[in-house]
């Protein structure tokens, strides 16, 4: 116990209170200027993908899996198009559980990066992939 009172007792610094009037040499938040943080996050935001190019990909994929009947492009009669950003795998598209597995892992080869698994069981529909492949930083 001593030796630990004589180390404290050591190792103290004197701290002394900042003033509470501003100091113009101070340049923002930790010393950065504002114009370095909004760099930054100019920076961050440019990592990610652009949505309509996002949404282009994807539907892309969609459109060329192999179990996509490409029939059902558009519906001549009803005028409406199968494979569109709000198409639902299951049930627009007739796919089942494990298509919809294969389209997530066509799309992680198609943007470069990995989908955790407990988001991959969340994308049942095209939208969906759309949304979390646009927000995702590490998508290309």
């Amino acid at each position: 116990m001593a030796a630990r009172g004589a180390l404290l007792k050591y190792l103290r610094v004197k701290v002394q209170a900042m003033p509470t009037t501003r100091n113009p040499n101070n340049n923002g938040l930790f010393g950065l200027s504002f114009n370095s943080i909004r760099r930054f996050s100019e920076e961050v935001r440019g990592t990610f993908l652009d949505k309509s190019e996002v949404t282009d990909r994807v539907v892309n994929v969609v459109k060329n899996f192999q179990k996509v009947d490409p029939s059902k492009g558009y519906d001549w009669k009803l005028k409406v198009k199968w494979v569109t950003p709000n198409a639902h795998f299951q049930n627009d598209l007739g796919l089942d559980s494990l298509d919809s597995v294969e389209i997530v892992m066509a799309l992680e080869e198609e943007f470069q990066f990995e989908i955790p698994d407990n988001e991959a069981d969340k994308i049942n529909s095209i939208s969906l992939a759309i949304d979390f492949i646009s927000s995702h930083p590490q998508a290309k």
